[in-house]
């Protein structure tokens, strides 16, 4: 009875002990968790006290003036949107045949799946200047000057030049990992029952794709299209060189066009302004619109990605 007894305390001490030991990991979490919460409220009161007073129709509607120390962003806010856009349109289809390449046609152990999650990975951790610089090079230097030299003889660059169109497919690039990765996980979660029962009725593996995997994996495929936008839509380095231009007080109409951008715009007014006193309220409010534009473009895709989850709930 005495054994019992103690293995009964010895079992309430080891219960409570880690009980306790929870306690730590747990308060270290939520310490993390509110550090990240104060430092984003610092950076959005910051942003909004010093740009939302200059926030106004004008400000959002009127291209810049008096060499960018008035007037307003509009040709910058359009360029961004048709920016993403374009890089969305480009990077999720080729993000998604890799992933769906990588998860159905490939084995995990061969040394084509090896060496495409290496060039996967290795094109995550180049830095976002490089891929400026190789937008640079191939997409103007090779691809659009042989276009030029191929099929125009004017002797001015067409588009072997900057412009919107070179801009978002070095954007794409440096975005393609995330729309693989989570495109990837999307296809990992589908039940494999579904496939079975696809396969079972005769369905070909193409068909099996396009009717059961891929609207399966929708949502998931919209979280990588996020992100993505996330990404892309305030990153300056790669299209300083690759099409966006310091002042154009007119919105693109051509794809091989220059044009403005509200991220590049924040930093050559944050690092060329002669006044910076003076052109501190515009930086900030463009600084805001920003933030907004990309909550706004989120959202709109968080609102569809819903959707289709309702629907798949419903189906």
């Amino acid at each position: 009875m005495s054994q019992m007894m103690q293995a009964d305390k010895l079992q309430m001490a080891m219960d409570k002990a880690t009980k306790n030991s929870g306690h730590i990991p747990r308060g270290l979490t939520f310490l993390a968790v509110l550090i990240i919460l104060i430092m984003l409220c610092i950076i959005f009161g910051n942003v909004i006290n010093n740009g939302a007073s200059i926030i106004g129709w004008d400000f959002l509607s009127h291209p810049p003036e008096n060499g960018m120390e008035g007037g307003g962003i509009f040709p910058a806010i359009f360029g961004t949107v048709a920016l993403v856009l374009l890089m969305t349109m480009a990077v999720v289809p080729v993000g998604v045949l890799t992933a769906v390449y990588l998860h159905e046609y490939t084995r995990s152990d061969s040394k084509i799946t090896r060496m495409l999650r290496l060039a996967i990975n290795n094109l995550a951790a180049v830095p976002s200047i490089v891929f400026g610089l190789f937008g640079l090079g191939f997409f103007i230097g090779f691809v659009g000057s042989g276009i030029d030299g191929i099929f125009f003889d004017s002797g001015r660059p067409v588009w072997g030049q900057p412009s919107i169109l070179w801009a978002s497919l070095t954007l794409s690039l440096l975005t393609l990992p995330v729309v693989i990765v989570s495109t990837e996980e999307a296809l990992r979660n589908i039940p494999s029952d579904l496939k079975d029962a696809s396969y079972a009725l005769g369905a070909t593996r193409l068909e099996t794709i396009i009717r059961i995997i891929l609207p399966q994996a929708i949502p998931g495929i919209l979280t990588g299209a996020i992100l993505a936008v996330s990404r892309g839509a305030g990153e300056v380095a790669p299209i300083m060189f690759t099409g966006a231009a310091y002042y154009l007080p007119y919105l693109p109409s051509k794809l091989n066009d220059q044009f403005m951008e509200l991220g590049y715009h924040i930093f050559v007014m944050a690092t060329q302004s002669p006044d910076i006193e003076k052109t501190k309220p515009i930086l900030y409010g463009t600084v805001l619109v920003l933030l907004l534009l990309t909550l706004l473009l989120n959202s709109v895709a968080i609102v569809i990605r819903s959707r289709f989850r309702s629907g798949h709930a419903r189906g």
